[in-house]
């Protein structure tokens, strides 16, 4: 076996960019690439090789711009009001409609509603023409060896009619730079085939394949490469032996026993660059393998994509003579506290919305892995290197991935967990196709004080006061006194205890907690609330629950953790233990609101999500889901 070099470094991103944009044009390859002649049918998206000029003129005859008579201007000068001159048609007067040629001589077209036609053979006018009138000249809209599009122009559908216009069949554009993508991984199984424990999905190659032929270029995937040095090699010299432009090498290129990507470009070439204080990211390789430009893409898929954000795209765009991709930029203000590596870029995933005017943004779970943060962003903060981070309140300069305006539609509720929040944002997408319901989990008392900082339209919440004995009001009291609010019930839903499939250890009650290992929900969550309650109630101590200093964050997650035997129980909904396969001893109903700001309700996007908890078919849709009622749904909770 080949000994590994392990020689990450950590270096700006602006030198990482540099020393490939050396290597590329000591290569000869930093120039855009060269045309290609294909058929307007097929070019749309395309990018023009060179100015294109008009091969004809448009149009390139002197034709009728409306129906009517084509004549000669001279022969209409005694045309007056008072006295109608008559035309002979076919002699002084030519039927034509618009788009025809005019005839020899003409130079003026009369509509027809300004003639009268006494017979067959006349017309007679009311008025002079003037010489040009109604008539489109030729060559008035391009004139041959006009230069119709500039070269870099990436092509529209008014541009192909442009071209076919003015003479035009075929058009001379950029080739499409070629990628091959290598996975590497021994844990990784293709897409039609599922996944063993210990065994993963291998999707960077569709995200990645995915970004490079929306920039306009081909990608092709080869099979999955293991664990091994000279396999990696051999796949790596196989795919610079076909010539592409660009190679991604995919995972492998950290530090760990079968990372052997740096190993395999060195054998073929020379690696630049082992390593960029970017995050998240920082393992990317670039390198030149066989004279063609490698880049080994760390396995992460958070990682993945962004790597590809900011090398691979660019890249593409220069070689297809396109200047690299500007994202629209926004001002945010940080709704958490963000650390970041004092050495690095910071790149982080933002969701936004806007709340009494202000842009705010919610930084979304972190971890490399994490991919629903890709979906679910709206945009992505960029935090300078030697910048700590910024506190919440701070400034965050944003690069957008959706549209301002939808984002200006969007209610951010943060809170409790709730699976059936996502029934509630489908629903209200169904009744109004640009709204949005953006779900942040922060816990139930977390969600409260989101409001009372403004940083939220509403918030999900099933805090159980033991004192009273009731949901939400007394906290509503404790926490926004001064905020007047709306508190509406989302549902009623059956909490309980959730329990490995067959419950092995034969857990009946809260009282058996004793004997088990638990898994706990974050502090502030109604959850946790409820379950200290019930431990109260059953005279036991929180130090008695082994496991109870484990948090999980969503009634999903407290699922899955008691699915892989992380736990032996745990509490949640009726539905998380069902969508995981586990056992489930129901404790007791709960009803889940949602509070909203008086201030906020009568903006169109509330008044949408109000007509949904009052529409019959989400209240079917919401109740014939297990563990879960919906005879209270969108009634108002007097407090």
């Amino acid at each position: 076996m080949t000994k590994r070099h392990i020689y990450l470094e950590d270096i700006p991103l602006a030198e990482a960019r540099a020393k490939l944009q050396v290597a590329l044009e000591s290569a000869g390859l930093a120039a855009p690439l060269a045309g290609e002649r294909i058929p307007l049918s097929q070019a749309l998206g395309r990018v023009t090789a060179e100015p294109v000029q008009a091969e004809l003129s448009s149009p390139h005859f002197h034709c009728a711009a409306m129906d009517g008579y084509a004549v000669s201007a001279a022969d209409t000068v005694s045309a007056r009001e008072t006295r109608a001159l008559s035309l002979r048609l076919g002699l002084d007067a030519f039927p034509v409609n618009t788009g025809d040629a005019l005839p020899d001589g003409a130079n003026a077209v009369i509509m027809i509603e300004a003639t009268n036609q006494p017979d067959e053979a006349t017309i007679q006018i009311y008025a002079a023409a003037a010489p040009w009138q109604h008539v489109r000249l030729m060559g008035e809209d391009m004139v041959a060896t006009e230069t119709i599009l500039q070269v870099n122009h990436a092509l529209r559908p008014v541009d192909l009619g442009a071209l076919a216009g003015c003479g035009h069949q075929t058009v001379k554009v950029r080739r499409k730079p070629r990628v091959i993508i290598i996975p590497t991984g021994s844990e990784l199984v293709p897409l039609n085939e599922r996944p063993a424990r210990g065994q993963l999905i291998e999707y960077n190659s569709l995200i990645l394949s995915s970004q490079i032929r929306e920039a306009g270029a081909e990608a092709h995937v080869t099979e999955i490469v293991g664990d091994d040095d000279a396999a990696l090699r051999d796949a790596l010299a196989k795919a610079a032996a076909s010539k592409p432009d660009l190679i991604l090498a995919l995972s492998g290129s950290s530090a760990g026993s079968h990372d052997f990507t740096a190993a395999a470009i060195s054998s073929l070439g020379e690696v630049l660059v082992h390593g960029i204080a970017v995050r998240p990211g920082h393992p990317v390789i670039i390198g030149m393998a066989a004279g063609t430009p490698v880049i080994g893409v760390p396995g992460y898929p958070v990682s993945a994509a962004l790597t590809g954000e900011l090398f691979v795209l660019p890249l593409l765009r220069a070689w297809l003579g396109l200047a690299a991709r500007e994202l629209p930029v926004v001002e945010a203000m940080a709704t958490r506290k963000i650390n970041s590596p004092l050495g690095d870029d910071d790149f982080v995933r933002v969701a936004l919305a806007e709340l009494d005017g202000r842009l705010q943004a919610t930084p979304l779970q972190r971890g490399a892995g994490v991919i629903t943060s890709l979906v679910q962003a709206d945009g992505l903060a960029h935090i300078p290197r030697f910048h700590e981070g910024v506190d919440r309140g701070g400034a965050l300069t944003i690069s957008l991935y959706r549209p301002l305006s939808l984002i200006k539609q969007t209610l951010m509720i943060m809170g409790s967990h709730d699976p059936m929040l996502d029934l509630l944002a489908t629903h209200l997408r169904l009744r109004r196709s640009e709204q949005r319901l953006v779900s942040v989990n922060v816990g139930s008392l977390a969600g409260l004080l989101a409001l009372r900082r403004g940083e939220a339209h509403l918030a999900g919440c099933h805090l159980f006061d033991p004192e009273t004995e009731t949901y939400n009001v007394p906290y509503l009291q404790r926490y926004l006194p001064q905020e007047p609010i709306e508190l509406l019930t989302f549902a009623q839903r059956e909490q309980g205890l959730i329990l490995p499939a067959g419950n092995p250890l034969g857990i009946v009650s809260i009282a058996d907690l004793r004997r088990a290992t638990y898994v706990n929900r974050q502090r502030g969550a109604g959850t946790r609330v409820l379950f200290d309650h019930l431990l109260t109630q059953h005279q036991i101590s929180s130090a008695e629950i082994a496991g109870y200093e484990h948090e999980e964050h969503t009634h999903l997650a407290v699922a899955a953790a008691v699915a892989d035997g992380i736990g032996d129980c745990g509490m949640g909904l009726r539905s998380a233990a069902e969508a995981m396969g586990l056992d489930f001893i129901g404790i007791t109903w709960e009803r889940f609101d949602l509070a909203i700001p008086r201030r906020h309700l009568d903006t169109e996007a509330m008044q949408a999500l109000l007509a949904v908890l009052q529409d019959d078919a989400f209240k079917r849709d919401l109740g014939a889901r297990s563990g879960y009622r919906s005879d209270e749904t969108g009634r108002t909770v007097s407090q």
